[in-house]
């Protein structure tokens, strides 16, 4: 099975004289996605792995004439797996640098890695796009809204992988899934900082996926724990930047009861955060599907942000009398608020501190009936 990517046509990204830098997180498809564009160019390229021993040492070296040797007379290197290559923001910036005419292309799978090793090395030397697990948006080319919807529960349950979304049966995509978790997602956690106290990140995992759509303070995370606020602090950061988690803060600009020093966090991908808990039972015998669907609206909703550049801000909002909105996003200026609704019953209203203090606001419910058009 074709999956079509927002990036296939990597031609709108190139630019001679600038590195692109292809990140996300792993098994997102970055290596099939670069050797699919490899595949239809008619110009002589080198595609080269940052695993190859040899690879990591000579662009390691920094050594002008061994890079050039290197290169050849290809007119396009690509490095899957770049950042396994020491310093490679430096072996990249030798290449853009000295030989702007060769296209150069780079894949990582950890933004932690990639953006500490090319950050400033590469500074107005780069092009940087991000890949995520496989949007509605993209599945929208080869699917029918009818068959989007007819398959949310599969999306809820098991997230959108693409070895989850082409596995024949539940137990290949659970499989998938654990493994995905135990091989990849921790590994690299533990690998990246050198953490030895793996249980503890697991049992953070566990506590942050049981409380999606709630806010969390890093104090009471540390209490539950069993472990200073500093670690938690760093562990998530860690989680952050290997694309397992993202946060949102609160929205306060006016009131003194609206909750300012929370965080909220959403799982990448919802079928990593139910193997994390190891649920997988079907959506009309959970008690969290409010919270799965918030986490599926939210991460699509950045998909999309991130595919077209819709740029701006966003933010939950709460108050202590427990006025909310799941979502808010700060365009061009102006606060739009969205609540995510798996069942609406009633006629949802926006909260009245909502419309006293943000009087200019708009206010939409997303529910299995609309949440196409916010996502796609």
């Amino acid at each position: 099975m074709h999956i079509k990517r927002q990036y296939d046509d990597l031609d709108k990204y190139l630019k001679r004289g600038k590195a692109l830098v292809v990140y996300g997180p792993r098994r997102v498809g970055k290596t099939t996605l670069l050797k699919r564009y490899l595949s239809t160019i008619k110009i002589k390229y080198k595609l080269d792995s940052g695993d190859n021993i040899q690879t990591q040492h000579l662009l390691g070296s920094h050594d002008f004439k061994q890079i050039f040797s290197y290169l050849g007379d290809n007119q396009l290197i690509a490095i899957d797996e770049a950042q396994k290559v020491p310093n490679i923001g430096m072996a990249l910036k030798i290449i853009v640098d000295q030989k702007p005419e060769i296209v150069t292309i780079a894949t990582g799978s950890s933004s932690f890695d990639l953006s500490n090793q090319i950050g400033e090395p590469l500074t107005g030397r780069k092009k940087m796009i991000v890949l995520y697990p496989v949007s509605q948006m993209e599945l929208k080319s080869d699917l029918s809204e009818y068959e989007l919807k007819q398959n949310i529960e599969d999306y809820l349950l098991y997230g959108s992988y693409p070895e989850v979304l082409t596995a024949i049966n539940k137990e290949e995509k659970i499989e998938t899934l654990q493994d995905l978790v135990n091989s990849y997602l921790l590994k690299d956690i533990l690998t990246l900082d050198k953490i030895k106290g793996s249980k503890k990140i697991f049992d953070l995992l566990k506590l942050l996926a049981l409380q999606i759509g709630n806010e969390v303070s890093l104090s009471e995370l540390a209490n539950n724990l069993d472990i200073d606020i500093k670690t938690v602090g760093r562990y998530i950061d860690l989680l952050e930047k290997t694309f397992v988690i993202v946060r949102a803060g609160a929205l306060s600009r006016n009131l003194r009861s609206e909750i300012v020093h929370k965080q909220k966090y959403y799982f990448v991908d919802t079928g990593v955060r139910n193997a994390i808990i190891n649920q997988f039972n079907t959506l009309d015998s959970r008690n969290d599907v409010g919270a799965l669907w918030e986490n599926f609206i939210v991460i699509e909703r950045l998909k999309k942000r991130t595919y077209q550049n819709i740029y701006g801000n966003w933010y939950f909002w709460r108050t202590y009398s427990q006025q909310e909105i799941d979502l808010i996003e700060e365009r061009d200026g102006k606060l739009f608020g969205f609540e995510c609704k798996w069942s609406v019953k009633k006629e949802v209203k926006p909260p009245k501190e909502w419309q006293k203090t943000y009087s200019g606001a708009e206010f939409t419910v997303i529910t299995p009936d609309n949440y196409l058009e916010f996502i796609v």
